[in-house]
């Protein structure tokens, strides 16, 4: 038997590394040559990790799994009806299933401006590119004469805007605790809603809104971005923010490869698959984590969620097994772990299981820690990370002097995005 995997990040390296073994033959095909941990890209962008620390070369994370087979590529091409896989170096396939775990993309709602202007953080070159341009922002702020200002405008109040908000308001504070900080540089999150961490319980919301306006964050509710340029973002209340720098954490929707597969994109331009996770219409054909509509066995559908990509991703792999062996795929079924949001040191919410049991403040933090710590792909990662986070934790002001000093040994990518390594360097 052959399996077709698109697309090496969570959800897709859970099902080749489930198949792998027992004869199944296995191609795993990405853009890119290393998987990354989305979860943990802000701390690439704001130096309290390195992007290595993150990444993971797929020929490593398989080396061992002779059945797995990594191409890198671009994808110019999808057949379902064949479940072949074209990439710019030929064809793929064709296989007995198709597993397409492409991921996702930012979704800029058609705001003028966002795509070129703005900074997602939906990839790793996304967070290098973000990280360089703070760093060069605050260089200029912190000479002797510098009379500047740095208003960074965060899209979206979820998690990845409170985390990136708080991470950056600790920098801030950082600097200018060490009188680096010459110029001047806040924080403002604008989001249509009247909350942040919308998914979360209201203590969550309240205890998030709290710690980041202690931090200095301005939160600006029921307003949005409504266009960005290179110097100034417009909101919906008709106000103006000059401002260079526009961070976008106000959704995402499925990867452009949907289009490729020729299927109607439903919400958020994602694959609306059934129960067992397949695509309608192609009882061999499974969709993934954020390109796919997981549905929640209620009716909805599952949120974007680092958890439901790594288990849709090993479920999908145990259905294949068990359709090779004459049986059936079974509907998904979810174990709720809980969600949970950094905000700052010593600051975080967590709501453990099903029935949402609340953690906050250091405890949450603690949890939240060894969580990220457990996800991250391969022991050496793990230990690095680790290792990173006590060294911040013992200096507080350590990632505002990366930041500035940025020293050979720490940050290990290229300063132009178009330099960057196709895997980190070791």
């Amino acid at each position: 038997m052959s399996v077709i995997v698109v697309g090496g990040g969570m959800a897709g390296a859970a099902c080749a590394a489930e198949l792998a073994g027992d004869g199944i033959e296995v191609t795993l095909v990405d853009r890119h040559e290393y998987t990354q941990f989305q979860p943990l890209l802000y701390q690439v962008a704001t130096s309290q990790l390195p992007a290595d620390n993150i990444t993971r070369p797929l020929e490593e994370m398989f080396q061992r799994r002779e059945e797995v087979t990594v191409v890198a590529g671009e994808i110019i091409g999808i057949d379902l009806d064949a479940k072949t896989v074209t990439t710019d170096a030929g064809t793929l396939g064709p296989a007995d299933h198709l597993v397409i775990a492409a991921g996702s993309q930012p979704n800029f709602y058609g705001v003028p401006g966002a795509a070129e202007h703005s900074f997602p953080l939906y990839s790793v070159a996304d967070a290098e590119r973000l990280r360089i341009h703070l760093r060069d922002r605050l260089r200029e702020l912190s000479l002797p004469d510098s009379d500047g200002h740095l208003t960074v405008v965060i899209c979206g109040g979820g998690p990845t805007g409170v985390e990136t908000a708080g991470a950056i308001a600790e920098l801030f504070r950082a600097l200018r605790d060490e009188d680096r900080l010459v110029g001047s540089a806040t924080v403002r999150i604008v989001d249509r809603g009247r909350v942040l961490l919308g998914p979360f319980s209201d203590r969550s919301h309240v205890y998030a809104f709290d710690k980041l306006t202690q931090m200095g964050v301005a939160v600006s509710f029921g307003v949005a971005v409504t266009s960005v340029d290179a110097a100034s973002a417009t909101l919906s209340d008709g106000s103006t923010v000059s401002t260079d720098t526009v961070i976008w954490a106000g959704g995402i929707s499925g990867a452009s490869i949907v289009e490729l597969a020729g299927v109607a994109p439903g919400h958020g331009g994602r694959i609306d698959v059934a129960e067992d996770l397949t695509v309608p219409g192609y009882s061999d054909v499974f969709a993934l984590g954020d390109v796919a509509n997981v549905p929640d066995g209620a009716g909805g559908t599952l949120p974007q969620l680092g958890s439901v990509a790594l288990q849709s991703g090993a479920w999908a792999g145990r259905s294949i097994r068990a359709l090779r062996e004459g049986g059936e795929a079974r509907p998904f079924e979810y174990h709720d772990k809980g969600i949970m949001a950094m905000v700052g040191r010593n600051a975080a919410v967590a709501e453990i299981g099903r029935r949402r049991r609340h953690l906050e403040g250091p405890l949450a933090f603690a949890s939240w820690l060894g969580l990220h710590a457990s996800l991250l792909s391969g022991f050496h990662d793990r230990v690095d990370a680790v290792q990173n986070w006590v060294e911040d934790y013992i200096n507080r002001d350590r990632a505002a002097d990366l930041e500035l000093d940025e020293p050979g040994d720490r940050i290990m990518w290229a300063d132009d995005p178009s330099e960057l390594p196709a895997t980190p360097s070791p």
